[in-house]
């Protein structure tokens, strides 16, 4: 596909603000967008439709689309059920990206019914499944998925307590041993030097986000350093 040739060891940068946090505003969001273009990223990830509306009127690159919604019967939360996939298939983001690992989704829906959906309806539209193991790799590519992201490792009750850097990022190449798809490293890249490392043992492009985007996160590695000597 040749939107991963133009991503092939690039960086991608996830400009995302929850309703919770000091930067949450569409409008933010798309400044945070002109931002990235301007530092040299060759895509954007992006939640909800207000923000990837936003973002396409700012910037011209890649998107990948989300949409973070909580279920009460269910632990699932990126992009969960068709209502959210149905949502961005409307504005059309380059990549839909969802959670992919093999816990219960709301209602009880099932991932394959929703990637085939997608298939029979937006063959245009690219999707990525957030992974947490290797097995879920394997399943999303079975599945018709056409990349795999590592977002989820570390923050599922199977990996709980993992990182995406452990053993100098064996998970990730694994995963890129697995399968014949497209493999992004996220999760945890939070320094330039990661960043680099990912590509250089086999993920396909990079996806960073709190490590650049989220103000209140970056400040507080600077409020830890200094708590910690004084």
């Amino acid at each position: 596909m040749e939107l991963f040739k133009q991503l092939e060891k690039k960086l991608v940068i996830s400009c995302q603000a929850l309703e919770h946090e000091p930067l949450h505003s569409p409008f933010i969001m798309g400044r945070m967008a002109i931002a990235a273009q301007e530092a040299g990223a060759s895509g954007i990830r992006a939640n909800s439709v207000a923000d990837i509306k936003e973002i396409k009127q700012q910037v011209d690159l890649p998107i990948i689309g989300l949409i973070k919604q909580d279920y009460a019967d269910s632990e699932v939360f990126i992009t969960p059920t068709i209502k959210e996939v149905k949502a961005l298939m409307a504005i059309e983001p380059n990549i839909i990206a969802m959670d992919g690992t093999d816990r219960k989704r709301p209602n009880d829906e099932k991932l394959a019914e929703i990637v085939n959906y997608v298939k029979e309806n937006k063959q245009h539209i690219a999707l990525m499944a957030d992974v947490s193991t290797i097995e879920e790799a394997i399943q999303a590519e079975q599945l018709g998925f056409d990349c795999v992201s590592t977002t989820l490792i570390g923050y599922t009750k199977e990996t709980k307590g993992s990182n995406l850097a452990d053993n100098d990022f064996a998970v990730l190449k694994k995963i890129k041993e697995a399968v014949s798809i497209p493999v992004i490293a996220e999760g945890r890249v939070d320094t330039p030097e990661k960043a680099a490392r990912v590509l250089e043992v086999g993920a396909d492009f990079a996806v960073v986000g709190s490590a650049i985007t989220r103000p209140q996160l970056i400040g507080k590695t600077f409020v830890d350093a200094i708590n910690k000597r004084f």
